[in-house]
């Protein structure tokens, strides 16, 4: 069973033991839970070890899947945390409401979208899925379940949204859709030849429509560095109020010995898809499954990668150093001869979060995947976290499975504010690796003095 309960990188060691999440609770409430023996885990969509906890045991919340209520007058929308977008689409899509942030699968659960703050393509106007949360609910491991929101346990509210699954176990969620004219994008592509160009048209992108995310030919070197794909849309005025069937008919069955994905391919891969998209520039009406989670279509699509998974990087920089910094970041993984199958640019806007901890800030955002070759693979995404990090940026700690403390430190600052307001029943690989082994050596230090 515990096979199941991977991480979606696939580069991290499955979770030896995991439990249901009406064992969990009623080992909390019974006080019997023993300290760091619990993280929830929603459907595994993190591509790291945020979702792993290898010293006790995951919470298998996909059984708690209810849509409790839909007040279609207002969009307000409460569900238990184990149901997954896709079912609260098909749920509000016939009223008239769709999700005010969507990430880039439709295959996560409510709790894992509050616990991670996840963002989409339109942080620019929506910020992250936190700003978006009413309200939820909280069991700690005082037996207690508490009302969180702005007004209620209101720390605990801030702590939790972004948290990652740390304190304590969400059972359900309240939050607030956003009305659309149907469930249909209109999608208008525009080709760049090269970054500068993107970050020329990027704001401008931003302020005309609803979503905007660019695609990146990462291979490309030369005079053909950073030429892409601009992607922008907007709800279709007259188009679907029906969900489609989640997920695609295409998966990939089993496991291949080998990396798929390799440069020869991408290369290829790179080339069609630049032409298939780029050749019609004008607008056009699509669903909103190809639009926002294109990879849905094709079942355990991970696979591809080999037996040794994937790594994904993602970071920030702040919008004055991202001219510089992303070529950077690119011209580093071509040095490295590494490539990256889905390389997305895209901008954050400067809509705050309520999370005490959460990735986007103002700036631009860069996300690549590489497979997993080892220490090769390893010393790039080092190198990678320290241009980031020189340029005052940021890497995502829910894309992650190796980045060092002290990144993690200098993206965060305010980790030991959530570590305080941390339930201690509950832990991650991702947590006890970063923050864990700060506060080891800090108390190491006050220990000498």
């Amino acid at each position: 069973m515990a096979e199941r309960f991977r991480s979606f990188g696939l580069a991290t060691p499955p979770a030896p033991r995991a439990i249901q999440a009406d064992d969990a609770i009623a080992l909390l409430k019974a006080g019997q839970a023993g300290e760091a023996s619990l993280l929830a885990y929603g459907n595994g969509r993190s591509y790291g070890d945020s979702c792993q906890n290898q010293a006790g045991a995951v919470v298998d919340m996909r059984c708690l899947n209810r849509i409790r209520g839909f007040d279609a007058m207002t969009g307000v929308l409460e569900a238990d945390a184990g149901a997954l977008l896709s079912e609260i689409i098909a749920h509000a899509a016939p009223h008239g409401f769709f999700p005010a942030v969507v990430p880039g699968t439709q295959f996560v659960t409510l709790g894992g979208a509050v616990a991670n703050d996840v963002h989409g393509k339109n942080h620019h106007r929506r910020g992250t899925f936190g700003c978006h949360v009413e309200s939820f609910t909280l069991l700690r491991s005082d037996g207690k379940t508490y009302r969180c929101s702005a007004t209620d346990n209101p720390r605990l509210f801030a702590a939790t949204i972004g948290g990652m699954g740390l304190t304590g176990l969400i059972l359900s969620a309240s939050i607030r859709l956003m009305r659309v004219p149907s469930l249909d994008i209109v999608e208008k592509a525009t080709p760049f030849r090269d970054l500068g160009e993107f970050f020329d048209i990027a704001e401008a992108a931003d302020q005309a429509n609803e979503y905007a995310v660019a695609w990146i030919d990462q291979l490309a070197g030369g005079r053909r560095s950073g030429r892409g794909l601009l992607f922008a849309g907007n709800h279709a005025e007259h188009g679907s109020h029906t969900a489609a069937r989640a997920g695609g008919n295409l998966s990939v069955p089993f496991q291949p010995p080998f990396n798929v994905l390799n440069r020869p391919f991408l290369t290829v891969f790179n080339a069609a898809y630049r032409w298939k998209k780029g050749r019609a520039t004008a607008p056009r009406q699509t669903g909103y499954q190809g639009f926002f989670f294109p990879l849905d279509g094709v079942r355990d699509w991970n696979r591809l990668y080999g037996p040794n998974g994937l790594f994904q990087h993602q970071s920030v920089v702040p919008e004055e150093a991202a001219r510089i910094v992303v070529p950077e970041l690119l011209a580093a993984a071509r040095r490295a001869g590494q490539g990256s199958f889905l390389t997305v640019l895209k901008r954050f806007g400067a809509v705050r979060s309520p999370a005490l901890l959460s990735f986007p800030r103002p700036g631009y955002t860069l996300t690549l995947d590489f497979p997993n070759r080892g220490a090769a693979t390893l010393a790039l995404l080092g190198e990678l976290d320290r241009i980031t990090i020189a340029a005052g940026g940021a890497v995502n700690p829910y894309k992650d499975a190796r980045m060092a403390a002290a990144t993690f430190a200098a993206s965060f600052p305010d980790w030991p504010r959530l570590e305080a307001l941390r339930d201690p029943l509950f832990m991650s690989d991702f947590w006890a690796r970063t923050a864990g082994s700060i506060d080891l050596r800090r108390r190491g230090a006050e220990a000498a003095e």
